[in-house]
This record gives structure tokens, C-alpha cells and sequence, in this order.
């Protein structure tokens, strides 16, 4: 679903066939998950076929690889034209696009002195689906932010999310929420959360979550709507009194959320402020002249 024998990739500073493209065995990201890579999404609107937000998750990328001590020898503004170059090649228009920094041949536990950069892309729909989600609490947790760096998006860190979503799907939920070693709520395996309450939207603060774009994009429209929205250390008491609660994701983008361990928000979706910022989201991505200049 990923590639087929025509699908074109980038693979530092070339593009070739996605079949052809090989990465060594020996290298460090498969060994040990130093690696980085961001989520990122284009759509078809009406300024062209339009990378949202490229800018800002390739300048995460950099800032991931410089806290992984990886190297990095593009600019933000190369990956953003490679990243246009790939869709035209490859004639997406909504699309999912996946850069990986991954390291060179090194099986010391030190940062090798060789870095690639891989980007592909595929049609990919909405990572947790339409439907409103049925969501339990994960008996595990995210990483203790003084263990690595929570802010950096790294391969080896979505190890806790396989586990995390997989535990949740073999007791019959959609997806898991997962708590800090506080025991405070901190977010989804690939998400970050919201819930609101009398008109106000909580999410946890940074620190022990990942910093994420479409988490700063909602922030903004509800800024723009007069929506409040506070970030503060919440537990699952506190969310169990909540009137809504959603996700928030490039892959997901705005996700509705109907329960919560068997706990049913009482507000329904289609009157919450998670479905308002929901709608405006979609309006941004599909109208908006959001992004860095260059179309397709």
C-alpha cells in the first residue's frame, strides 16, 4: 500500500525507484532507533496541491536530529522542494509524506559520523478513521522526559506506541491514552489530546508529550475563535467529568472521541468545541493559503 514498482522516492539528494532504494543492515536506526522522521500531510486546494506546514516539520526534523546528535546537511528549504519534487514524480495530490533521518554503519552506542535522509510518499486517509473512538486508558506509560528527549519524534520512541495501541486493540478499543509517570493524562500513541469542560478546552502541558503541529494549529484557531484552552497536569478523575475529548494528529487530523473506558462524554460530537475546530481545521487545509509559497 506504501510503494508500487513505479513509485519514486528520496533518498539523499536523488530520487530513484522506491524498489531500488537500500539502506545497510549495519546502520544504527535499525539496531538501536536513532532515527528521526516527521508525519506530514498535502492537499489539493484551491492554490494547487499544498504541503501543510512543511516549513515547520522539517525545521522539527532538524531540531530532532540535532538532539539525537545526528548529522543533518540539508537546509528546511531543500526537504521543502524535494518534498513538492516527490509529489509531482509521483502525481499525488492529498497525500501522506514521510522523511527519515537514519543513521550510518555504527554499532557503537555513540551517534555515527554518517546520517541519510529517506522521503516517500503515499494516499494514506485519516490514520484513526471517521467514526467517534472508543478509547482506553494504557497501563503503559510515556517515557520519563529525564530518559530521553519526549520532544524529539524518534523511531525508537514509537516502540511505547506500538505497545500502547496494540495492547488497546486486543481488549477491543480503537486506541489508547496514555498517562506521564506522574499519572497525569499526557496524550495518544501518535496524537496528542484534548477534552473540554464547560466550554473550555484542557490539553497537557510540554514536557512529556511531543510538541505537535497540528496540536499548535488547533491552539491557534480556537485563539482566533475566543475558544479558551488551558494546559495543566489533569488524571483521568478529572477527564471522567469532561464533556468532549479528541485527538489531534497530522495523520488523524481532528479526531472525535465518543468514550473513554466505558466512560460516555454526555456532550454529543456535533455540539462540542472539538467538532468546531474540527471543521475550521478542514477549512484550513482544504482552502487556506497556508504554507510556503511554491504549488504544484
Amino acid at each position: 500500500m506504501y510503494f508500487s514498482d513505479k513509485t519514486v522516492v528520496f533518498v539523499n539528494g536523488k530520487f530513484v525507484q522506491a524498489k531500488d532504494a537500500t539502506a545497510s543492515l549495519y546502520n544504527q536506526t535499525i539496531h538501536y532507533g536513532n532515527g528521526v522522521f516527521e508525519g506530514i500531510r498535502s492537499y489539493s486546494n484551491p492554490f494547487g496541491t499544498r504541503i501543510f506546514k512543511a516549513k515547520e516539520h522539517y525545521e522539527r526534523l532538524r531540531e530532532s536530529a540535532k538532539k539525537m546528535h545526528m548529522k543533518f546537511d540539508y537546509s528546511v528549504q531543500d526537504l521543502v522542494d524535494a518534498s513538492y519534487e516527490l509529489l509531482k514524480k509521483n502525481n499525488l495530490t492529498d497525500a501522506y509524506i514521510r522523511p527519515v533521518v537514519y543513521s550510518g554503519i555504527n554499532m557503537k552506542l555513540l551517534p555515527s559520523n554518517e546520517s541519510n535522509i529517506f522521503i516517500g510518499g503515499w494516499k494514506w486517509g485519516r490514520y484513526l478513521g471517521n467514526k467517534l473512538l472508543n478509547v482506553t486508558v494504557s497501563p503503559y506509560e510515556r517515557p520519563n522526559p529525564h530518559s530521553c528527549h519526549v520532544e524529539a519524534k524518534v523511531t525508537g520512541h514509537y516502540v511505547n506506541s506500538i505497545l500502547a495501541t496494540t495492547e488497546a486493540r486486543k481488549r477491543g478499543f480503537d486506541e489508547a491514552l496514555l498517562l506521564d509517570l506522574n499519572g497525569y493524562v499526557a496524550e495518544g500513541p501518535g496524537t496528542n489530546f484534548f477534552y473540554e469542560k464547560n466550554k473550555v478546552l484542557y490539553t497537557a502541558p510540554l514536557g512529556s508529550i511531543l510538541a505537535g503541529i497540528t496540536r499548535a494549529t488547533v491552539m491557534e484557531i480556537a485563539k482566533d475563535l475566543h475558544l479558551e484552552v488551558k494546559e495543566k497536569f489533569f488524571t483521568t478523575d478529572e477527564l471522567f467529568e469532561g464533556d468532549s475529548a479528541f485527538f489531534t494528529g497530522t495523520a488523524s487530523e481532528v479526531a472525535g472521541i465518543a468514550s473513554i473506558d466505558g466512560y460516555k462524554f454526555p456532550l454529543a460530537w456535533e455540539n462540542s468545541l472539538g467538532n468546531i475546530l474540527a471543521q475550521k481545521y478542514k477549512q484550513l487545509i482544504k482552502t487556506g493559503d497556508y504554507t510556503h509559497s511554491t504549488i504544484i
